[in-house]
């Protein structure tokens, strides 16, 4: 009988690591889901993949912004439809872990808009929550902003 619960619990314990996903698997597969949200013009969904926090930070165009709410207004107003939004997607160039529920993410976007192509990188600090990996502060820079 000890043999039988024995094995029951290794067979449960390599199950449960067999569903545990990679954590750069999941963080890639997050920035998936906001590329997919931005280009279907879901501001809202796009957001989903930030700490929903007062304390999340984001760090653009000079400024320093404290909260998801005002982080989110900020992309209603700087990106107010679908043509302006135009279609995202990013380059990861490296997922560092730094523990087993914190990493940072150096890659680079870009949009394509009818008119230009505006592009820069970014600096992502995530961290693992019961909901999965969000992004705790956001750094993101401009190419244009940078020359």
């Amino acid at each position: 009988m000890r043999t039988v619960i024995s094995l029951l619990i290794l067979l449960l314990a390599q199950s449960a690591v067999a569903v545990t996903k990679d954590p750069e698997q999941a963080i890639r597969e997050a920035l998936q889901q906001q590329v997919v949200a931005w280009n279907k013009g879901d501001i809202p969904a796009y957001m989903a993949g930030y700490w929903h926090d007062p304390r999340l930070r984001f760090i653009s165009r000079g400024e320093v912004r404290y909260g998801w709410q005002p982080t989110l207004e900020a992309y209603q107003k700087n990106y107010p439809d679908k043509a302006t939004m135009g279609k995202l997607s990013f380059d990861v160039e490296l997922i560092d872990l730094l523990h087993d529920d914190t990493a940072i993410v150096v890659g680079h976007w870009k949009l394509v808009r009818e008119n230009d192509e505006p592009k820069g990188n970014f600096t992502l600090i995530y961290r693992r929550f019961e909901q999965g990996w969000r992004i705790i502060q956001d750094h993101s820079s401009s190419e244009a902003l940078c020359q």
